[in-house]
């Protein structure tokens, strides 16, 4: 029958239809009994989840969307004849607004048209989540778990330990699964022998070790002229312990240098990485193996210095918003290589950012929220976030959970080991915090499997998130010293809250009305959570390997 909010209101409600699901194809919405009110998908408050395996976090179990989701896998691989492949297209530093799919792109002066148009054919998640900073994101998203269990709680910079060595990462599993593995441009994971992308499962990479301010900053007199205009200071930051050029590796190989990074070198690093990337694309079209490519741009980290067909292209006319314009051609171009090549039906691509803005240095990113890179505000881990696979994902928007630490358990059900599957390709000791997304992505009207979302700063527990409620025990405050200046998530002090730090992320997402006291019943299920998985903590303790 059709629906009309108001026609239903007028009627009397029966018996008869008080389990009728009301639009189900597209929202969800169900109507209990005679009882005020309805319930909405991806909403887990009074949901139990279920355990799958000791060493990995519960799920909300979707057994028809699941269903749903093997039959099509099962259907696509009986007509490729392989898995399918997997891109990961990872942005630094770029804010859930700047793109046109979350109201950002052309209305604030950096169009991004293509990234819309794919994105609107994909599934757009609203509430998807890095971590606080770059290098704890990028390891999340490697290892599958949370940096307070793989160790890389900050950036390492300019030559400091820490990174992948000895750990379990997503390129190693799926080579084991007949994976090729690729990754292109940054990887700031390691630049320590052990840590570096050849020796952690991937066949081959293209790209830098760290983040691009490290390879310009000092070398800029506009930017540092303490630095770059004294030959004393500029030697010893040439002698320091890190890797200063675009390198080329292949697995069980030694780092090669390409070149070295300049002021100049740098303007035209993202092209010189697309043409990689097209090139990977085009040769594995002829293969039997699918693949498995990572692929982190250079853009919009800073310092931006755009090349020549960029430099004042955005109608904002920032070296960030040149930057994001060519971020959008640059992902263009990736995918119109995938359906030249007839690739396009058999790949998932996940589009995301390694974490929030950076605020402390101009011109940098936007976000709708409160916070920026370095916090757990939400403006410093919601990040600009979809999923597209032709023919395969339904068109659609969901603010169901999503945590990028989800992408190992998702590449890994792609590729054969769906669920507690997984559980027996790492080790007992080692806690997985992703969970198999694959049903949420794919059924048509798929809801997520993750019932929640922590946040940690530091080596501290910061959080939780249940549906829209999110609780805060630790927050960052940027204005708490200086009072001029740009500030961010890396200014300030951190705090300890009262114990009520509660917000309605859907009425408040600025995060600045808190209500804790007005709503202690939905509080009491959001510390539960937080006890739940202090017991994780305590059954596999912390691992730290560099943090502040």
């Amino acid at each position: 029958m059709a629906f009309s909010p108001f026609s239903y209101a007028a009627k009397k409600v029966t018996e008869e239809t008080a389990k009728e699901i009301l639009s189900s194809t597209t929202s969800g919405l169900i109507k209990e009994g005679n009882l005020p009110g309805y319930n909405h998908p991806n909403q887990y408050l009074t949901v139990p989840t279920v355990s799958i395996a000791d060493n990995m976090e519960p799920v909300i179990s979707h057994p028809e969307q699941l269903k749903q989701a093997q039959d099509k896998l099962a259907a696509l691989e009986k007509k490729t004849g392989k898995k399918p492949n997997i891109i990961v297209f990872l942005l630094d530093d770029v804010g859930w607004m700047d793109m046109g799919f979350n109201g950002g792109g052309i209305s604030v002066g950096n169009p991004t048209p293509d990234i819309d148009r794919i994105a609107s054919e994909g599934l757009i998640l609203t509430s998807a989540y890095s971590q606080p900073s770059c290098s704890p994101t990028r390891a999340t998203i490697m290892t599958g778990q949370y940096p307070i269990h793989h160790g890389i709680l900050v950036p390492p910079m300019y030559g400091q330990p820490g990174g992948l060595e000895g750990l379990i990462t997503v390129a190693k599993l799926l080579s084991d699964q007949g994976y090729t593995t690729q990754a292109i441009g940054k990887w700031h994971i390691g630049e320590n022998v052990g840590s570096q992308p050849q020796n952690v499962g991937f066949d081959d990479f293209r790209g830098f070790l760290s983040v691009s301010d490290m390879y310009t900053e000092w070398r800029d007199p506009q930017f540092n002229p303490e630095i770059a205009l004294s030959p004393a200071r500029t030697e010893y930051m040439n002698k320091l312990p890190f890797n200063k050029d675009d390198v080329h590796a292949v697995k069980g190989g030694k780092i090669e240098s390409v070149a070295t990074i300049t002021t100049d070198y740098i303007k035209d690093l993202d092209q010189r990485w697309l043409e990689y990337g097209k090139d990977f694309i085009k040769k594995s079209a002829n293969s039997k193996k699918p693949f498995f490519l990572y692929y982190g741009t250079r853009g919009c980290h800073f310092d931006s210095y755009p090349n020549a067909y960029y430099q004042g292209r955005s109608p904002a006319r920032t070296t960030y918003s040149d930057c994001i314009v060519e971020m959008n051609d640059v992902f263009a171009s990736l995918v119109k290589e995938l359906e030249e090549t007839n690739q396009l039906d058999n790949t998932l691509i996940i589009f995301t950012s390694d974490n929030g803005p950076e605020a402390e240095v101009a011109p940098h990113g936007r976000t709708a929220f409160r916070g920026a890179k370095g916090s757990t505000w939400e403006g410093g881990v919601r990040v600009p976030t979809f999923a597209y696979w032709k023919g395969m994902i339904t068109p659609r928007k969901s603010e169901g959970l999503f945590d990028l630490s989800d992408i190992f358990n998702t590449a890994l059900s792609l590729a054969g080991k769906p669920g507690a599957e997984l559980s027996k390709l790492v080790p007992h000791d080692r806690y997985v915090d992703g969970i198999d997304q694959v049903s949420f992505l794919l059924a048509d009207s798929g809801e997520s499997n993750r019932r929640s979302i922590l946040y940690f700063w530091n080596d501290k527990f910061a959080g939780v998130r249940l549906d829209e409620f999110k609780l805060m025990t630790l927050v960052q405050l940027p204005n708490a010293i200086n009072p001029d200046g740009h500030k961010g998530g890396f200014s300030g002090t951190i705090s300890e809250t009262a114990g009520s730090n509660m917000y309605n992320l859907y009425t408040n997402p600025q995060e600045n009305d808190g209500i804790g006291i007005r709503h202690i019943p939905i509080g009491v299920p959001l510390q539960t959570e937080m006890q739940r998985y202090n017991e994780v903590l305590k059954k596999y303790p912390p691992h730290i390997q560099i943090k502040l």
